[in-house]
């Protein structure tokens, strides 16, 4: 089931909505939190809940599309998004270039 959101991210941006602790693992099954200090400096990651339609190519007739798609498990650059609050809820706008992987 996809996830609404208020937001459509132009060309070649993606919504991530951030990953919780249970889907991070810096939970673990039993409940135990595992300290920031353990998962120093990793990637961010989290779910693709919009796509833009994707950026022009270098003569501006033909749009390149998305490699991501809504639903996706990503892993992003660190410093390569901007935040943003939309009722309430915290979301990552990522350019597609800051994407770094799909994980399966």
């Amino acid at each position: 089931m996809a996830e609404e959101v208020n937001i459509k991210p132009l060309a070649d941006r993606a919504i991530v909505r951030p990953l919780t602790d249970e889907e991070a693992g810096t939970v673990s099954v039993s409940g135990i939190i595992i300290p920031d200090t353990a998962k120093q400096e990793k990637p961010e990651q989290g779910v693709v809940v919009a796509v833009g339609a994707g950026k022009w190519d270098e003569d501006g007739e033909k749009r390149i599309p998305m490699e991501v798609k809504v639903g996706d498990k990503v892993v992003f650059s660190k410093y390569g998004y901007d935040e943003v609050k939309v009722a309430d809820k915290e979301y990552f706008i990522v350019g597609e270039s800051s994407i770094l992987a799909i994980l399966n």
